[in-house]
C-alpha cells in the first residue's frame, strides 16, 4: 500500500532489480502499478552486484524478456575487481563503477571511501591507466560500450545525431564528447519515454547509489516538466496521500501540492468528504527529521499538522473555492483484502481502545478494513504478513490489548440468479423499491444486475460497479455528501454489500445503478431506506455463486525436489501453468522486447555468473527450476512452512494476486461449513 500511494503523487521512480533473480513478480508488480498512475520517468537500478551468481547482462536481458521497457541503456558498467585474476576464478564482487556518460572510472576501498578518476579521451591511452592493470578484461570493452550509448541514444535525437556525424571516423572521436553535451538528450529521451536509464551497484555497501541520485536529479521529471495549472496566482489543490499517527504531533497528513501553496494557519476544504479543515504546522520531513516551514508551495511534497478527517486519495483544495474547483483527483486505489481474522480484546475494557486502534489504523493503511459479524470483530488484509504487520501495529503505535484469532481467508458473494429486469425509462415503483425508515415510506428504486464479462468492477467498491441516475460511475463509497441525495444512498448500498444476508460475505461482481427516489425530511433517511431496499432485492433473488481469491505463484526449487513441490501444489488445488529454467523462466506476455539496437555488454563482466553456470552443468541437482502456478489462498496459507520442508529449506517463492474465482458446488459447501452457515 505504501507504494501504491507513493506511486500516484511521484514524478519518477527507481526500480531495483536483484541482479541474480532478474525482473520477479513483484518488480512486474511495481511496474504496473507505476503504469496506472502514468509515472512519467524512470531508472532501473540493477542491485547486489556483489553477490555470488549476479549477472549484469542477464538482468538487462530480463528487462526486454519481461517487456519492461524496449530500449534500455546502459550508463554504468560494474568492476568486479581491479585484480584480473579474480575474473578467471570467478570471483563475485564489485569494487568500482564506469560512468559512461561522464566518462571517469570509480573505485572504492574496503573502507567504503570512494576516489574518482577521469579516463583518457584517446583509446590507446586506455591500457596505461595508472589505476587500472593493462591487462584488465573490461578495458577492450570500455570504448565500445560509450560508442554504442551515444549512437542508441542519437536513435531518438537529431541533434545529436547530427554531432556524431561531424566527427572524425576514428575509434577515439566519440570519447571527447563531454557530458554536458549529453545529458540534455538522454533527459529529453527518458522524460519522453523513449529510453529507460539503468545503472548498477550495490546498495548495501553504498556502491552506485551516489551516482543513481545523481542521474535522478539529472534526468527525472520535476513538477514543471509534467501538466500542471500555469497561470499566476493558481488556486489550491493537493491530494492527500498518506495519513500517519504520531504520539507526540498527533496525525501527521502527508500532502503533494499540484497548484497554488499553501499557508499554516489556513482554512481548506476537503473536497473528497465535504469537510472543513484547519491546518495548524506545515513541515518539510528529512527521512524522519522533521523542519517546520510557513508554506509549501506548488510542487512541494510536505506534512500538514491539525487535520481532523482527511484519510489517504483525498482531494484538498482552498475554503473558497467555487464548485467548479473543487473536483475530485484520481483517487488512490487500495488492494482488495483476501484474508482476515478476529481481534478479541482482552477484557471489556479493552472494547473501545481496540476499536480506537482499528479506527486509526485503517486511517493511515485504507488497504486494512474492518467490520462487525456476529458479535466479533473481524480485520481484514492483504495476506499473512500484512495481517502480523497489522498485529504488531496495534500493540506497538497504539497499545491495544487483545489477541488474534484464526486466520480465514475472505470469501465473497456473487448475486443470485432469479434477479429482477431493470427497470423501464420511467420506473414503475413496486414495493421492492420502498422501506419504511422511522415511520417514512421512503422510495429507492435501484436497478441490480451481476457484472457482464466486459464490464469490470470498481476496486473502491470491492469488484462490483455504481452509478448514480445519468449512468456516471460514483467513485468511492467514502464520497459522502450531506446535500446529495445520490451520495447519500451510495453510503446505504455500500452497507447492504458489505454483509450478504445468505452468508453474512461481502458482495461483489454487481452492477447497481440508482434510478429514483423520494424526498425524506431528514434527507439523510436515504441512507438507511437504499440499505434495506438492497438488502431485500439481494435476500429475494436467493444465494449467489461463492467466490475465493486465487494467486499466481511463482517457487523457485532445485532440480531434485520438483517432483515432490509440483505433487504437493497439486494436490492442493493449484493449476500448472509453466515450468522453466534461470532467468528465461515463463513470461506471462506474447515474446519479449529484441536485443537488437540495445546494448548487452559481455557475460565476462560479472565473473561470477559464468562461474555459477558451470556448476549448474556439472551437478544436476543444483539447477534451479521455476514452477508457475495459480492455486486458491485457502490452501496455501501454510505454504512457507510446507515448502521449506519439501525442499531442504532451498526453495522459495512469490505470489501475486490474481483476483476471485467463482468456486464449485462442493467446495461452495465447504465454505459456507467453514463460516458456520451449511
Amino acid at each position: 500500500m505504501e507504494v501504491e500511494s507513493a506511486s500516484r503523487v511521484i514524478d519518477g521512480a527507481v526500480v531495483l532489480i536483484d541482479s541474480v533473480e532478474g525482473v520477479e513478480a513483484q518488480t512486474k508488480g511495481v511496474w504496473k502499478q507505476l503504469d496506472r498512475y502514468g509515472v512519467p520517468t524512470r531508472m532501473m537500478f540493477l542491485n547486489k552486484q556483489d553477490r555470488p551468481g549476479a549477472s549484469f547482462a542477464s538482468s538487462l536481458r530480463s528487462l526486454l524478456t519481461n517487456r519492461l521497457h524496449p530500449h534500455p541503456m546502459v550508463l554504468t558498467l560494474p568492476i568486479a575487481s581491479f585484480d584480473p585474476q579474480d575474473y578467471a576464478h570467478g570471483e563475485p564482487g564489485i569494487q568500482g563503477l564506469v560512468d559512461l556518460v561522464k566518462w571517469e572510472l570509480w573505485r572504492w576501498d574496503e573502507e567504503g571511501r570512494s576516489a574518482c578518476y577521469p579516463l583518457p579521451t584517446d583509446v590507446r591511452a586506455l591500457e596505461k591507466l595508472e589505476f587500472l592493470p593493462s591487462n584488465h578484461p573490461i578495458i577492450p570493452h570500455l570504448a565500445p560500450a560509450r560508442t554504442q550509448l551515444l549512437e542508441n541514444l542519437s536513435m531518438f535525437s537529431e541533434d545529436l545525431m547530427e554531432v556524431l556525424l561531424t566527427l572524425p571516423s576514428e575509434s577515439s572521436s566519440y570519447l571527447g564528447i563531454k557530458s554536458p553535451d549529453i545529458i540534455p538528450h538522454l533527459r529529453k529521451s527518458t522524460l519522453e519515454d523513449k529510453i529507460l536509464p539503468v545503472v548498477c551497484g550495490s546498495a548495501i555497501k553504498h556502491i552506485g547509489t551516489s551516482i543513481a541520485m545523481d542521474y535522478v536529479g539529472e534526468l527525472f521529471a520535476s513538477p514543471l516538466d509534467v501538466f500542471h495549472d500555469s497561470t499566476k496566482n493558481a488556486p489550491l489543490r493537493m491530494l492527500a496521500w498518506k495519513v500517519s499517527w504520531d504520539q507526540k504531533r498527533g496525525w501527521m497528513t502527508y500532502v503533494r501540492i499540484y497548484s497554488g501553496k499553501l499557508t499554516r494557519q489556513s482554512a481548506i476544504l476537503n473536497a473528497t468528504r465535504n469537510q472543513k479543515e484547519k491546518v495548524s504546522k506545515l513541515l518539510l520531513m528529512y527521512a524522519a527529521e522533521p523542519v517546520e516551514v510557513d508554506e509549501l508551495p506548488f510542487g512541494a511534497v510536505g506534512v500538514v499538522l491539525g487535520l481532523k478527517f482527511t484519510r489517504t486519495g483525498d482531494t484538498l483544495v482552498s475554503s473558497g473555492a467555487p464548485p467548479s474547483g473543487r473536483s475530485v483527483m484520481q483517487d488512490i486505489i487500495p488492494p482488495k483484502a483476501v484474508i482476515s481474522a478476529s481481534v478479541i480484546p482482552n477484557s471489556h475494557s479493552d472494547l473501545e481502545p481496540v476499536q480506537n486502534a482499528l479506527e486509526s489504523l485503517s486511517r493511515t493503511d485504507p488497504s486494512v478494513r474492518y467490520d462487525f459479524q456476529e458479535g466479533q470483530i473481524l480485520v481484514h488484509g492483504l495476506g499473512a504478513l500484512h495481517l502480523e504487520i497489522v498485529e504488531g501495529r496495534l500493540r506497538d503505535e497504539f497499545q491495544a490489548n487483545f489477541e488474534l484469532g484464526k486466520r480465514r481467508v475472505s470469501y465473497r458473494e456473487a448475486l443470485g440468479p432469479s434477479y429482477d429486469p431493470a427497470h423501464f425509462e420511467k420506473p414503475l415503483i413496486t414495493k421492492d423499491d420502498k422501506a419504511d425508515i422511522a415511520g417514512n415510506t421512503v422510495i429507492v428504486a435501484l436497478d441490480v444486475r451481476p457484472l457482464q464479462e466486459d464490464e469490470e468492477g470498481n476496486p473502491l467498491w470491492d469488484g462490483n460497479l455504481v452509478l448514480n441516475h445519468a449512468g456516471v460511475v460514483i467513485p468511492s463509497p467514502d464520497s459522502s455528501s450531506t446535500a446529495n441525495p445520490e451520495l447519500l444512498i451510495a453510503s446505504g448500498i455500500a452497507t447492504a454489500l458489505s454483509s450478504s444476508p445468505h452468508s453474512s460475505l461481502p458482495m461483489s461482481h454487481l452492477r447497481i445503478q440508482i434510478r429514483e427516489w423520494s424526498t425524506p425530511s431528514p434527507l439523510s433517511l436515504l441512507t438507511g431506506a437504499s440499505a434495506v431496499v438492497l438488502r431485500n432485492r439481494i435476500r429475494k433473488v436467493g444465494m449467489g455463486p461463492l467466490m475465493e481469491p486465487y494467486f499466481l505463484f511463482k517457487v523457485s526449487v532445485n532440480e531434485d525436489t520438483l517432483g515432490k513441490v509440483v505433487k504437493d501444489l497439486t494436490e492442493h488445488g493449484a493449476e500448472l501453468q509453466d515450468l522453466g529454467d534461470g532467468m528465461s523462466d515463463g513470461v506471462d506476455e506474447v515474446g519479449g522486447y529484441p536485443e537488437e539496437g540495445n546494448y548487452i555488454p559481455p557475460n565476462m563482466l560479472s565473473p561470477s555468473s559464468s562461474n555459477i553456470n558451470l556448476e549448474e552443468t556439472n551437478g544436476s541437482s543444483k539447477i534451479k527450476r521455476f514452477i508457475h502456478a495459480l492455486a486458491p489462498l485457502s490452501q496455501m496459507l501454510d505454504y512457507n512452512s510446507r515448502l521449506r520442508a519439501l525442499s531442504g529449506g532451498h526453495g522459495q517463492f512469490d505470489m501475486v494476486s490474481a483476483g476471485f474465482r467463482v468456486v464449485t458446488e462442493p467446495r461452495k459447501i465447504e465454505i459456507l461449513r467453514e463460516i458456520g452457515r451449511a
